[in-house]
């Protein structure tokens, strides 16, 4: 594979925490992951209504109420999706002040391993996301949504097509984010999916059934991001976690590592 080059001017990465179901130290430590593995200069962004303990070098933007919200939770009522679909308020144009180039966005559930350059200057032009690992085994095409990114100058349909009919868009893609954004910017000719062995999946690729009752969860050595979608969730799986007879896992040491250990040694005790 023919790598882009790196990345020469400021970066920006966006996350949003919406409600309180994961603490200030998903997005620090999230934070410190993206910075520690980006050659460039990082601008961080986090849309929230709940700021409190996020270090001071976060960008923090008010989570807004959209005019679309309504039709929105409607559709969503009937998939059985509440609130599935927030994420789609970072697509808005302008949002993000004196924004220049694209955007690399994270859900919170994510650990950062690996450089993430590749990552950010992918495919330009497109939106770029994973296949999603269930869709990807059936054949149908549809992005995962824990690693997005996205450019609201060039991509402002991933945006107005909801706000021009939230309810029809919201249906359409069965109350599903991800299949959203996907399905819209496959539509529109601009979309390419992140190299699988990039974003990895805790559960299928890290530490799969019935492997995981013998040894500890591994870190394949090209992974640049571990999702942690589903169960278990990253305290869960340092610890060792017992779901389920498949989801389970021994004490992961490497993921104290990334997602802990070197978080602190780099914001501090405080922040990490």
């Amino acid at each position: 594979m023919n790598l882009p080059s790196p990345p020469s001017s400021r970066a920006t990465v966006a996350c949003i925490k919406w409600g309180t179901l994961f603490g200030p130290d998903y997005v620090n430590r999230l934070y410190s992951g993206v910075r520690r593995n980006l050659s460039c200069p990082v601008r961080f962004v986090c849309m929230t209504e709940h700021a409190e303990g996020l270090h001071p070098d976060i960008e923090v933007l008010d989570l807004p109420v959209e005019p679309f919200a309504a039709p929105m939770a409607a559709a969503l009522k009937v998939a059985n999706r509440q609130g599935a679909m927030r994420k789609v308020s970072l697509f808005r144009p302008g949002l993000i002040p004196d924004l220049d180039g694209p955007v690399l966005g994270f859900d919170l559930d994510v650990v950062i391993t690996g450089s993430l350059d590749d990552l950010l200057a992918l495919a330009p032009g497109d939106v770029v996301m994973r296949h999603d690992w269930t869709e990807a085994r059936k054949g149908r095409p549809t992005g995962h949504g824990s690693v997005f990114r996205y450019d609201p100058a060039l991509h402002g349909f991933l945006y107005a097509d909801l706000a021009a009919d939230a309810y029809a868009e919201v249906e359409a893609a069965r109350g599903s984010e991800q299949r959203y954004t996907s399905h819209k910017a496959m539509d529109n000719g601009v979309f390419t999916y992140i190299p699988e062995d990039w974003v990895v999946s805790f559960k299928y690729d890290c530490n799969p059934f019935p492997g995981n009752y013998l040894h500890p969860a591994h870190l394949p050595t090209t992974a640049r991001v571990v999702c942690f979608h589903g169960r278990p969730k990253m305290p869960e799986a340092i610890d060792g976690y017992r779901g389920s007879v498949i989801r389970y896992a021994k004490p992961t040491g490497w993921l104290q590592e990334h997602w802990v250990d070197r978080a602190k040694a780099d914001l501090g005790d405080r922040w990490g």
